[in-house]
């Protein structure tokens, strides 16, 4: 790997972590960093769960209070979000990288879609919470079955289907979603890691930029108006999309 290529992953992993941080969407970045670095899609794409992984616990950390006070619910979405997450990364591993790469341009797309209408898919909430419904637990475990197999977007998925699921206000609601974040990439890197799929070399360099852009964002959305940081995010996904479909 040369010089070049490392400071590409890590400026990547760093710009992905304070993007997430502010507007989410890093993904983007993660996986069109670890494919200009030459790695298989599928293997991008495993590897790209592993270096979101710490920002997860971090913003999970951030939020210990709201998850103490959740009770029995909270497990019950775990467990569904664990199943989900399961069946998602077996369908990928069990892929071809010619099967999934005719994919990846298609759900590029749509994560792209889903990612620019973000602010319209967030729940409409008045702090009601209330047991999960059925459709909740199903949309969720749909979500996690896309968190599983690609990931992109599955934030702002998630935020739609515990609104359902689970109801309440925006940070209890956020608060959900970063911990089950961290359930459904750890089954996944599991899989990933069991089926050979990762590259840990890819991910070690990216990692700690990662954990660094995630601290760093904090002090950028002081400055950057996240409308700015979306387009910029949509325009990379659209872009990636394009790559794929050119070189397809």
């Amino acid at each position: 790997m040369t010089i070049a290529m490392i400071l590409l992953l890590f400026a990547s992993g760093f710009l992905s972590g304070a993007v997430n941080a502010i507007a989410g969407g890093g993904t983007f970045l993660t996986f069109g960093a670890l494919t200009l670095a030459g790695l298989p899609p599928i293997s991008a794409n495993a590897t790209s769960s592993v270096t979101q992984f710490p920002g997860y616990i971090t913003s999970t950390l951030a939020y210990r209070k709201e998850l103490r006070e959740m009770g029995r619910g909270v497990w019950i979405l775990a467990l569904v979000s664990a199943i989900g997450a399961a069946g998602g990364s077996l369908f990928l591993i069990s892929l071809s990288n010619p099967a999934f790469r005719s994919m990846v341009p298609w759900l590029l797309l749509g994560a792209t879609a889903i990612f620019a209408a973000g602010p319209k898919l967030r729940p409409k909430t008045k702090g009601e919470s209330h047991p999960a419904s059925p459709l909740g637990l199903a949309l969720q475990s749909l979500t996690s079955f896309y968190g599983g197999f690609f990931g992109a977007g599955m934030g702002i998925m998630m935020l739609a289907s515990l609104g359902l699921a689970s109801g309440g206000d925006y940070h209890r609601l956020n608060a959900l979603k970063n911990f089950l974040s961290i359930v459904i990439a750890a089954v996944a890197i599991v899989i990933f890691a069991s089926a050979g799929a990762l590259s840990w070399l890819h991910a070690v360099i990216m990692i700690p930029a990662v954990a660094v852009g995630g601290y760093a964002g904090v002090a950028m959305a002081k400055k950057v108006p996240q409308t700015v940081l979306r387009w910029l995010v949509v325009a990379a996904g659209l872009g990636l999309a394009a790559y794929y479909f050119l070189t397809g």
